[in-house]
């Protein structure tokens, strides 16, 4: 059997244009049985959401990747918190477009970081877009922290990785605030911030605020990747679409 084809979304510079994509991702993917692809994240050019439709026809899953922070103003979230360190327009635009394609199209996704802030963002989820100021004295989640996530019962995310808690490592500042229907809350910190939401209306659609990725070998996040994959084999392969 041949190895479900993974799209991972890359990072845009639009100072020196280039696409970066840290090797962790496509690797993780590899040792859960998947074959990656990059994709290079940037919407503005005519006839680029065909482009984005021609790639979904030809892939069978999807990881939204870590990234910087989101431009809000267009969001309808007020204005860009001071402390943001924004992703650029045209990314940020392909991202979510990409994002809206797959949900439409029920393709398996893994959203990691801001992949996950993406999928909550793209169904109308409003963010908290500085934790530091705006949840003073909570857990620290950035640079590397280390905390706990309690999977909710009855989750997708539960039947992977159990109950918990489960130690996790986080980079972010920002995080969901809220989360509207049909999207469920499946994992949240000891101090209830969302930690992982999902869609219960599609095969394998789970968004996780941690990074899975910097836990190589460990197999209650690695069962993340082998999810996904397993997820995508049961997608017909694009010559039967």
């Amino acid at each position: 059997m041949s190895a479900p084809v993974i799209a991972v979304n890359g990072l845009y510079h639009a100072e020196d244009p280039m696409l970066r994509l840290r090797q962790r991702y496509p690797d993780a993917v590899r040792r859960a049985g998947g074959a990656p692809v990059a994709l290079a994240p940037r919407l503005g050019a005519e006839g680029q959401l065909d482009e984005l439709e021609a790639v979904l026809d030809r892939v069978d899953g999807l990881v939204l990747t870590g990234g910087d922070d989101f431009v809000t103003e267009g969001l309808g979230l007020g204005a860009t918190h001071p402390a943001a360190e924004v992703t650029e327009d045209s990314k940020q635009d392909y991202d979510l477009a990409l994002t809206r394609l797959a949900l439409e199209r029920d393709l398996p996704i893994l959203g990691i970081c801001y992949g996950m802030q993406c999928l909550g963002l793209a169904g109308g989820a409003t963010l908290w877009q500085d934790l530091p100021s705006q949840r003073p004295g909570a857990v620290r989640h950035a640079d590397s922290a280390i905390h706990s996530v309690h999977p909710a019962p009855g989750s997708k995310l539960a039947g992977m990785m159990g109950l918990g808690p489960v130690q996790v490592v986080s980079r972010h500042h920002q995080a969901l605030r809220t989360v509207p229907p049909p999207w469920i809350t499946s994992g949240v910190d000891e101090e209830g911030l969302v930690e992982a939401i999902e869609h219960p209306d599609r095969s394998f659609v789970i968004g996780i605020q941690w990074h899975p990725e910097l836990s190589p070998g460990e197999p209650v996040h690695e069962a993340l990747f082998r999810g996904l994959i397993e997820a995508a084999r049961v997608l017909p392969r694009p010559a039967q679409r």
